[in-house]
């Protein structure tokens, strides 16, 4: 009897024991953050990664991976990024995938940051050679200024994660760029993967440079992270096609209600568009030329509408605008400097119509008869009353004759004109 007692008692016990132990073990399975990253460098999308990598550390993941597709961007958002690359107390892996994506330009500061480079099949990598605002090569004085500051900058971050340090030079200065299978072979990344679980499967136990992290990636749970709907609004918005059309929405929708108070919603979409331009303002370097353009174009559309210029105002202010907006992020870098010049063109083409239409009513306003008002009764026929008043289109209004004869009630009159104190000045009508 006590032997299948005691079986009993130790297979209970040993049951126990492995709960814990399997719990322990589902607990210790290694978690990576995936941080999607397929949009252009600027101030927006630079908070987005920023916080997802602090929340990387602060969550205690084993690693961080940017999976990268980028045209490059803003050069002070991509310093932003690389500096939390550097610092960051977790393993960051910078994987340019999926397939056919790129790290150019800034993105080639960002995946050199990384304590692990890492490219998909049919990717690439490169072109780093900075441009000014119009997309050509900078002056000769200015552009070795920023080329040998570019050049310092990629060949220290490569040189710290040993990497090819000699293709920094060729990067910035004539534009190098490599597809995956050169960038491996030049020691430009540290590996090539068709998949992230099998990069992480790839990288598992390396011991990575700079901050020797030992990697714990093998078998890891995913958690995928995307840029949220605030900030692919805020990106879309940092547009130079669209920031001059909502300062100007903004402008118009606040001088409405300030011309018509009490409609509110002008007023306020107005303030929106206004702030949200202004956001825009702040994010891109703007030319003061072109935003002075923009103002002076409104103006004289506004002008416009209370003198007679025959349009000539109208079409000033249209040139204006036209102006103001092609120069408005004249000094930003690519890609935001490119102002698609037939969609501004068309833009006023429509301002300038609705504005003719709106000018011509006001026109045709000024110039017709006198439809309300006391004048509207004048030559009208009414009625004498009592103490010199008189019946006219259903209202009393004092009157005086104007031979200066005295009114009987009952007798016809017709209105002559109004007196400055509104009241009438009559003549006697014989009775048929």
């Amino acid at each position: 009897m006590k032997g299948p007692i005691l079986r009993a008692f130790l297979g209970s016990l040993a049951v126990a024991l492995a709960v814990p132990a399997l719990a322990l073990a589902s607990s210790s399975k290694p978690k990576v953050l995936v941080i999607h990253f397929g949009l252009e460098v600027n101030p927006v999308t630079s908070s987005y990664v920023d916080h997802q990598l602090h929340h990387a550390e602060d969550g205690h993941y084993n690693a961080a991976v940017i999976v990268l597709d980028t045209p490059g961007g803003l050069s002070e958002s991509m310093r932003t990024i690389v500096k939390n690359e550097i610092g960051l107390r977790v393993p960051v892996i910078v994987y340019v995938s999926p397939s056919g994506s790129r790290a150019a330009s800034a993105g080639v500061w960002i995946t050199e940051a990384a304590d692990i480079a890492a490219m998909a099949p049919a990717t690439n990598i490169g072109s780093s050679t900075p441009i000014d605002s119009s997309g050509q090569n900078l002056g000769s004085d200015l552009r070795r200024k920023v080329i040998n500051d570019a050049v310092a900058s990629l060949t220290s971050l490569m040189r710290y994660h040993h990497r090819n340090a000699a293709w920094a030079a060729a990067a910035v200065r004539k534009a190098s760029n490599l597809d995956e299978q050169r960038a491996k072979r030049m020691n430009v990344i540290d590996v090539l993967a068709p998949t992230l679980p099998a990069l992480l499967n790839k990288i598992d136990g390396r011991k990575t440079v700079g901050k020797n992290f030992v990697l714990h990636t093998a078998g890891a749970e995913l958690v995928q992270v995307h840029p949220g709907f605030f900030t692919r609004l805020l990106n879309a918005l940092i547009d130079p096609n669209i920031i001059p059309l909502l300062f100007l929405a903004g402008i118009a929708g606040i001088g409405f209600e300030i011309f018509h108070p009490g409609v509110v919603l002008p007023g306020a979409l107005g303030g929106v568009s206004l702030l949200l331009a202004l956001f825009g303002f702040a994010v891109l370097p703007i030319s003061w030329a072109g935003l002075a353009l923009l103002i002076l174009g409104a103006a004289l559309l506004v002008i416009d509408a209370h003198v007679t210029s025959h349009g000539a105002l109208t079409v000033s202010g249209l040139i204006s605008m036209v102006v103001g907006s092609l120069l408005l992020f004249h000094n930003a870098p690519a890609p935001y400097n490119n102002v698609n010049t037939p969609l501004v063109i068309a833009f006023a083409v429509a301002v300038g119509g609705f504005w003719a239409i709106a000018i011509s009513k006001a026109v045709a306003v000024r110039r017709s008869p006198v439809s309300v008002g006391p004048q509207t009764i004048v030559g009208e026929i009414g009625e004498a009353r009592r103490d010199d008043l008189v019946f006219v289109h259903g209202e009393l209004w004092r009157a005086r004759p104007r031979d200066g004869s005295p009114l009987r009630p009952g007798q016809r009159i017709r209105v002559a004109g109004v007196g400055a104190d509104l009241s009438l000045d009559v003549e006697h009508v014989a009775d048929e």
